[in-house]
């Protein structure tokens, strides 16, 4: 799979491929222009707006990657006070580079979330 992001990125870009893929155990696919997604689960909010989004997944950037959904599960607070350093947005987390943090916390996030939520139905 070509991922779509500057040369600094790449490198890490493929280490989420194969870490996600053999967490998840399914193939990459890309969600939009620059989404890569593993799985998928399918949202309903109380609202009533509902859709379909990759159970676990990232967005190769310029500045940093995009990891999305590790602060969904039970206990992923307490696994992102160790992880390292990053900055957090509304549903995903920003890393600098993968040196920059724990990869075996990292795992430890991507497993916890995908299960959630390929198992629970958020809302």
């Amino acid at each position: 799979m070509d991922i779509p992001c500057p040369a600094t990125q790449r490198v890490d870009a493929h280490a989420l491929v194969a870490l996600m893929q053999d967490i998840t155990g399914q193939p990459p696919q890309i969600w939009g222009p620059s989404l890569i997604g593993y799985g998928e689960y399918h949202y309903k909010y109380t609202s009533g707006r509902e859709g379909d989004a990759p159970a676990a997944g990232f967005s190769p950037r310029k500045a940093n990657l995009a990891i999305y959904g590790l602060m969904y599960p039970p206990g992923a607070a307490e696994l992102l006070a160790t992880l390292g350093r990053f900055k957090s947005g509304e549903s995903c987390i920003y890393v600098n580079t993968l040196a920059d943090i724990d990869m075996d916390v990292l795992a430890q996030l991507i497993a916890s979330s995908y299960q959630h939520l390929t198992t629970t139905t958020p809302n």
